[in-house]
């Protein structure tokens, strides 16, 4: 009888890991399509030099790539990653409300966007939870995310595209990280629980 309980223990815990995960990867998958209309929009939206814009290099915009040798430093590290970039969000929406029209449907795209990485980043927390209960998510050693000095309006145009190019990098790198992480965390805890019933 305690084989059985144990069994449908560590069976309804890998289900809750696959079905958390897979929501997370889900949302992921959204926010990556909805990246790059966002950033057609934005260069639409910035004048003929758009393409020059974007090519520019900006070193105060967050790394896009994922850290961390144990799946659980991984995963902190997306929500860091995604925790990091809000602050990024707000500074461009704020920057193209003075130079777009209210109407703008970049500043809708920007909200969209913005909601849907803040949801993301809650629904990487309630994974990280699943996979350690009891156990909160360590926030950001390095303290708030530092944002850019005042800016002119060239210097504006080109960190936005700087923010919604690496972010964008950030959302595949968080896309594979998930994808490698369904492979290998949710199977092994059902494998590992499964080993201890009869060892």
């Amino acid at each position: 009888m305690a084989v059985d309980s144990t069994r449908t223990v560590a069976a309804s815990r890998n289900q809750e890991c696959g079905n958390s995960l897979q929501q997370t990867l889900k949302l992921t998958r959204l926010i990556q399509k909805e990246s790059v209309d966002l950033i057609k929009t934005y260069k639409a939206s910035q004048g003929e030099i758009s393409e020059l814009l974007c090519k520019v290099s900006v070193f105060s915009v967050p790394d896009p790539n994922i850290s961390g040798l144990e799946p659980s430093e991984r995963i902190v590290s997306i929500y860091t990653h995604l925790q990091a970039f809000v602050p990024h969000f707000k500074r461009v929406y704020e920057q193209q409300t003075d130079l777009q029209l209210p109407t703008s449907p970049l500043l809708a795209r920007l909200t969209r966007v913005s909601t849907h990485s803040r949801n993301l980043a809650t629904l990487v927390n309630l994974f990280y939870q699943t996979l350690f209960p009891n156990v909160p998510i360590p926030e950001p050693a390095g303290g708030p995310t530092e944002l850019p000095p005042p800016q002119n309006v060239f210097q504006q145009k080109v960190y936005g595209c700087a923010v919604l190019k690496t972010y964008k990098e950030l959302l595949a790198n968080v896309s594979k990280e998930l994808r490698t992480l369904k492979s290998k965390v949710c199977r092994n805890r059902k494998r590992i629980q499964i080993n201890t019933l009869y060892f």
